[in-house]
Formats: structure tokens, sequence, C-alpha cells
């Protein structure tokens, strides 16, 4: 089980930026250097969707909603993943989830993230 702390979540104007942040801060090193880490989000009632994912390697996927828009990135030395969002729109609001696989496993407990018109 790796235990996730997300951050950064809160209230934006369309068009504006915000940066989450999630910390592996209880997982040993070498084995968050294997994990693949991923941003999932969900709006109540619905399920929860992908949103971006990083391998071990650096390599990136997009769900084509935010793709162009948002970027995934990694620092193993802070065991820590991030989701930098550019030109919010309103359908981007939803709970935000961290997520790690492979030889660990775990959801974080998600941050509101609120684009306003």
């Amino acid at each position: 089980q790796v235990y996730l702390e997300e951050s950064g979540g809160g209230l934006v104007q369309a068009g504006g930026s915000l940066r989450l942040s999630c910390r592996a801060s209880r997982t040993i090193l070498s084995v968050f250097w294997g994990l693949e880490m991923g941003w999932y989000r969900q709006v109540a009632g619905n399920q929860r969707e992908l949103v971006a994912t990083i391998t071990h390697e650096g390599t990136t996927k997009y769900s084509d909603s935010v793709k162009g828009r948002f970027t995934i990135s990694r620092d193993t030395n802070r065991r820590a993943v991030y989701l930098q969002m550019n030109s919010l729109k309103p359908e981007d609001t939803a709970v935000y989830y961290c997520n790690a696989r492979g030889q660990g496993q775990g959801w974080g407990q998600g941050t509101q993230v609120t684009v306003s018109t």
C-alpha cells in the first residue's frame, strides 16, 4: 500500500492555472522509482476518469480532454508527482485523485478543483 497526500486544489476562474502536488513521503525511494503515477478525477455521480499518467521512465499519457493544457511530471528524489493545469475550463471541475500502481498501489484522499465561469 502506497500512502499518497495531495495538495494544491482550490477555486480558480476559467482560463486560470493550478498546480496539484502528490507526495508519497512514506514510500521508500526504490519503490517509488518503479511506480507508475497518475492523476484521475471524479465528478459526483460519475465514474472516476483518467487525466494523466507517467511511468518511471517518464513516458506520459493524457486524456484527450486535457491534452495540450495539463502537464504531468514527477520528481523521484522528492517522491512527488505534479499536475500543472493551464487554461482551465468549468468542465475541469472535479475532485482530483493521485494514484500509484506497480510494486505498491494506492489512492490519495482527493483534492477539490473548482473552475468558475
